[in-house]
């Protein structure tokens, strides 16, 4: 996974690049509070880590934009407790 992404500094826009592996991907679930669950995507580089949080509405209109693409990829690889799969 890469992430790009550009902040706003006192000096002016400053880019930012970094990848890594997903390690995780965690559900967050609020019982009280129903319109507060998120997904976060746990990342790990060489030299950096972190988390991306993303809302249900979010995860909807990424499924959107590629659904219509998925033929062009050409393999997809599950982790399950065994380990990766290939389908």
């Amino acid at each position: 996974m890469q992430i790009k992404l550009r902040k706003v500094n006192q000096d002016g826009i400053v880019r930012v690049e970094t990848g890594g592996v997903i390690e995780e991907v965690l559900i967050n679930e609020d019982i009280l509070h129903p319109n507060a669950e998120s997904i976060s995507l746990c990342f790990r580089g060489k030299n950096s880590s972190g988390i991306v949080d993303l809302t249900p509405a979010e995860i909807d209109k990424l499924y959107e934009s590629v659904k219509n693409r998925m033929h062009l990829i050409k393999g997809l690889r599950t982790l399950s407790g065994g380990g990766a799969r290939r389908f």
